[in-house]
């Protein structure tokens, strides 16, 4: 037998909106969870950090932000020229920023206004002036030795002595804001470069 009615037509759903409401709010639930795990990542490998005094004029000025590498020396070792961020050894809550000059087992020497490393003289283009101070320090093992970018107005390892590796926080990679301040920063291998 044919039936003449035609085709059978879709009966209006009364759950319809119930079902796009819940659609919507899983949905949402998932782009919070996604964006919570992402920042989380995120944040396990980079840390924020706002550049408070000016030891590292001229290369970072206080008030920009930097974006630091939390695992570059898990995976990595330090290299002279980093520009690292490292819990202060005489207080470990505070963390400074400076660049390293000697890893273990340089001879540091700040003489005459120049910084040799093992007897070479180091080109350095990017210190506010040459330093008005002078000692020799040999880096001990598990330690580096670090100066501000603005060599007569950092408190660094010429003031306090070396930063035990440990103390690492990271390696700085960009500036991000101010926005026209932004800018990638350079880790010249300083040793290698006055050869």
């Amino acid at each position: 037998m044919i039936s003449e009615s035609g085709p059978e037509l879709p009966q209006p759903q009364e759950n319809q909106p119930r079902n796009s409401l819940r659609s919507f709010l899983v949905e949402l639930l998932q782009t919070v969870v996604l964006a919570l795990v992402l920042y989380f990542l995120i944040d396990s490998v980079l840390a924020r950090v706002r550049v408070e005094n000016v030891s590292m004029e001229p290369t970072l000025q206080p008030g920009e932000f930097i974006l630091v590498n939390k695992l570059a020396y898990r995976l990595g070792n330090v290299s002279n020229g980093d520009v690292v961020i490292f819990h202060y050894p005489l207080n470990p809550s505070e963390d400074y920023i400076k660049r390293v000059i000697g890893i273990p087992g340089d001879v540091v020497t700040v003489q005459n206004h120049q910084v040799t490393v093992n007897g070479t003289v180091l080109d350095e283009p990017y210190i506010m002036a040459p330093p008005n101070y002078n000692n020799t320090w040999t880096v001990p093992a598990g330690q580096i030795f670090v100066l501000g970018d603005n060599r007569n107005s950092s408190s660094d390892s010429h003031n306090w002595g070396f930063v035990p590796l440990e103390n690492l926080v990271g390696k700085a990679l960009v500036v991000y804001w101010p926005l026209d301040q932004m800018k990638i920063l350079t880790h010249p291998n300083v040793v290698n470069a006055a050869n």
